[in-house]
């Protein structure tokens, strides 16, 4: 839900209207399935695509039984979609963070068009600084900060203090960029990729959570495949 500065700047969910930079996404799953959210007019917002929501969401349904009662936060919510799938599918509460007044406004008028009011609370204001006065706990949260920005690391580090014991990140990422966590106390316990996108689940080392990783196998090139061979019938 960040920003990218790449050409071509829209989602692969944004469905395009007549109006330059204006769209909608729309919720994939719950009580609110298929409900349109409108996407503010700026240049290079990019909604994390359905597919991406989708996929995301079985990951957490698998790992977290589901998201019912539970307490979500989305850090730079952009077009609210994460935090709005989250409360679509039973989250109890939902706190939306949005730096961007416009992106802000349609967040909340989504939320008022919804009834969501009793379980998601929309702030705009910078993502760090609201972190930092945030005494509340999180099972999830998501980070998917403006691509150009690369905050990922920060955000995460930010994002430790305020998540529960067995609760897990969401980090999105252009494919292609460094995410060096090295100091993190934290273990990747899913990732995916589509088209450009990256999307992870971290969880805290020592966790239940981190014991559920199940990673898809790296993709050896054809160089690697035969030196694995050669070695294999060498032994």
């Amino acid at each position: 839900m960040g920003e990218r500065s790449r050409s071509n700047p829209s989602s692969l969910a944004t469905c395009r209207s007549s109006r330059a930079g204006s769209g909608v996404v729309r919720i994939v799953g719950g009580k609110w399935r298929r409900s349109p959210l409108a996407v503010a007019s700026r240049a290079g917002l990019r909604p994390t695509p359905e597919r991406v929501r989708e996929t995301v969401f079985d990951w957490l349904n698998h790992l977290l039984g589901s998201l019912e009662g539970l307490e979500a936060l989305d850090l730079f919510a952009g077009s609210g979609a994460m935090g709005l799938e989250a409360a679509s599918r039973g989250a109890a509460r939902v706190r939306l963070i949005e730096k961007n007044g416009e992106s802000a406004a349609k967040i909340d008028e989504s939320v008022r068009r919804l009834k969501g009011e009793d379980c998601c609370s929309v702030v705009r204001g910078d993502a760090f600084e609201l972190i930092r006065a945030d005494a509340g706990l999180y099972d999830v949260i998501f980070i998917d900060p403006p691509y150009d920005a690369l905050l990922q690391v920060k955000a995460a580090a930010a994002a430790l203090e305020r998540m529960k014991e067995e609760g897990l990140l969401y980090i999105e990422r252009p494919e292609g960029s460094a995410l060096d966590l090295t100091g993190l106390p934290l273990t990747c316990v899913r990732r995916g990729t589509a088209g450009q996108v990256v999307f992870e689940l971290y969880a805290r080392n020592g966790s239940f959570m981190a014991g559920q990783a199940k990673l898809p196998k790296e993709k050896l090139t054809k160089a690697q495949k035969a030196q694995l061979k050669r070695k294999e019938e060498a032994q």
